[in-house]
């Protein structure tokens, strides 16, 4: 598994990222009183490593480049063409070349030299950015004339070998003497060429006049080549420092809007179980509501991702209004529609199989530890928010902090997370605060038996200076409202298992327990949690997902506080013992997958003996969610 993927591995759902959940939990009683944390999930389907490497670094056009203080634009274009360094011994090519052949040591003297004079405005008819041709006579170098010494030999030269590229209209810009800058450029790609015939023991192919005629070329030409070796280097060397301070980032915009439509039946509801009879009646209206999610993934090296997710939505609960926290959705985003930040996390790797995640943002157990449930997502998984994941990760409603994910070997893996609810907080430190509050840390041990079985063995150690548990849905609150609020540490474990049976068909679930001891009292709070789940992928059409989930949601098993502070006999005595009834959740949906961006998913379930009292009608709740991804 490659680094990258570490650090991806549960933040986004598959294809895109996940709507927050920024609801709080229900009381049976009052409303809602604390801040769910974001649900995220998987990202390693969304971000590939070829997706987030920085792109590759894109020179500057040649012909604004200042690359000396000579203003000779056709040169620096010259320049910048040339293959190899320029040659820094004007007698390599004479040494080289002894083994195989004699060479005179006097050389004639010139019978006529030409002075070259640089030019200092560029022709008109240049045109740098097409490509080099490659000049095959020394004749369309209209302006090199003839009645030059160096013509000739330059005319040998590059007939003989094919070693010079000029401009791209097969010049050296006609109307005008060449510089002998230009001129040397082409004597050292001449030079270079004569070299690596020699090294690769072709000297049978390279004329002995040539060769003195190229060491008098270079004699001539010394001052030149040399300057030429040293602009060379210094445009390598400020190549160098530019690629080694270069800040260049990829950053890509993921985005998910959901349109619902919603609504439940209205049960009968035993609002206060002592007699068995309801004495309310739960009541919702059907809603057309929307939520959306922007996540920027913006990656500096290409192993590390800085996640921004913006979300807004209007979507609440239903809890307050049908008595029960077991009925609300998956997609909940209830912002008002005002915008707000859902994650701000870095991911970066340590080593190629060790990824650390900090954020003060959607850090939590959910987006730090690898998904399982194929059922999971907001948009495109499960409808109800009991199916998405095993609920004692949602334990602390962490939101800042910092993770790890270790993949010890092909088959297993091991993340890791400390997460506070209100990390900014400067305030009282029995509160809020990085260390003080509700904090939770916890471990995810995966494990891969085999390809087709995926499983994660969880436990989680939180505080809570209040006595609500988390979990979001069924008994999340631990002591009767009836009796003063306390602090509590949980201690949960949990596991979930998913088995590929085939390509069309996935079945899993899993189980969490949770034991909660008040700081202040005596006694304490054990909670149980199961759901199995068959997930179809493929069905009816390609890219399509059907769903049957059945489970009970987090029931209070135990309960063994002092009387009047139990919760499941709140309403008479609060005297010590468990859940009587329970409750039991059924959930089928389907995503219709219209084409790659746009999903539409009807979904219904049924929560049985709702808020585990069978003297509760049963609760319905169907939701027509459309999905669009960009």
């Amino acid at each position: 598994m490659s680094e990258i993927s570490l650090l991806m591995m549960g933040v986004l759902t598959v294809g895109q990222p996940s709507l927050p959940h920024n609801l709080p939990e229900q009381s049976v009683i009052d409303s809602e009183q604390e801040v769910q944390q974001s649900n995220q999930g998987q990202i390693a389907q969304i971000f590939p490593d070829a997706d987030i490497t920085p792109p590759e670094f894109v020179p500057s056009d040649s012909s604004s480049q200042d690359l000396s203080t000579d203003s000779n634009t056709e040169y620096q274009n010259l320049l910048n063409k040339v293959v190899d360094k320029a040659h820094a011994q004007s007698t390599s090519i004479l040494s080289k070349s002894q083994k195989s052949r004699p060479v005179i040591s006097e050389i004639p003297e010139p019978e006529s030299i030409a002075e070259f004079s640089p030019s200092l405005s560029p022709s008109p008819e240049s045109e740098p950015d097409e490509p080099m041709s490659q000049i095959t006579s020394v004749s369309q170098l209209d302006d090199v004339q003839p009645s030059d010494w160096a013509f000739a030999a330059l005319q040998s030269l590059v007939e003989r070998y094919g070693c010079i590229a000029g401009y791209p209209v097969g010049t050296y810009q006609g109307n005008r003497a060449i510089s002998r800058y230009e001129f040397a450029a082409g004597l050292n790609a001449c030079i270079d060429k004569v070299e690596e015939l020699i090294a690769s023991n072709q000297t049978n192919t390279i004329n002995h006049d040539d060769l003195i005629a190229l060491q008098r070329l270079q004699t001539e030409f010394q001052e030149e080549l040399q300057q030429l070796q040293q602009r060379v280097s210094g445009l390598e060397n400020q190549t160098s420092q530019l690629q080694a301070n270069q800040f260049s980032t990829t950053t890509r915009l993921f985005g998910q809007a959901i349109f619902s439509v919603q609504g439940t039946n209205s049960p009968n509801v035993d609002l206060f179980p002592r007699d068995g009879i309801p004495d309310r009646q739960g009541q919702t209206n059907l809603t057309f509501t929307n939520s959306v999610q922007l996540t920027l993934a913006t990656s500096f090296t290409g192993r590390d991702l800085l996640l921004t997710g913006l979300s807004a939505g209007n979507l609440g609960s239903s809890a307050p209004f049908v008595f029960t926290n077991m009925g609300r959705l998956g997609f909940e985003s209830n912002t008002e529609n005002n915008l707000v930040l859902n994650d701000l996390s870095y991911r970066f790797s340590l080593s190629d199989n060790l990824g650390i995640v900090v954020g003060t943002a959607g850090v939590n157990p959910s987006s730090t530890f690898r998904g399982i449930n194929p059922l999971e997502g907001s948009g495109d998984g499960a409808i109800s928010q009991f199916g998405q994941r095993n609920p004692i990760l949602g334990i602390g409603n962490g939101t800042g902090g910092i993770g790890f994910d270790w993949q010890i070997s092909d088959r297993l893996s091991l993340q890791g997370v400390y997460s506070a609810e209100i990390p900014s907080f400067p305030g009282n430190s029995n509160q809020a605060g990085l260390f003080g509050g509700k904090y939770t840390a916890g471990a995810q041990l995966t494990v891969a038996p085999s390809n087709n079985v995926d499983a994660g063995v969880h436990y989680l150690y939180s505080h809570s200076p209040n006595d609500l548990l988390g979990t979001a849905t069924g008994d999340a609150q631990l002591i009767s409202p009836f009796a003063e609020t306390t602090a509590f540490n949980t201690h949960a474990v949990g596991a979930t298992v998913a088995w590929r049976v085939n390509p069309n068909l996935q079945l899993g679930g899993w189980g969490g327990f949770s034991s909660s001891k008040p700081v202040d009292l005596s006694g304490s709070v054990e909670t149980t949690n199961w759901m199995v789940f068959a997930a179809l992928p493929n069905l009816l059409r390609p890219g399509n997902l059907g769903g049957v989930l059945v489970g009970q949601p987090p029931k209070i098993t135990s309960s063994t506080l002092p009387e009047g502070f139990n919760f499941p006999n709140f309403s008479d005595g609060g005297t010590p013992g468990g859940r009587s009834d329970t409750s039991l959740h059924v959930e089928l949906f389907y995503r219709a997958q219209i084409n790659e961006n746009i999903a539409v998913t009807p979904g219904l379930f049924v929560i049985f003996n709702p808020d585990h009292n069978a003297a509760n009608d049963p609760l319905v709740v169907g939701a027509l969610r459309a999905t669009f991804r960009f």
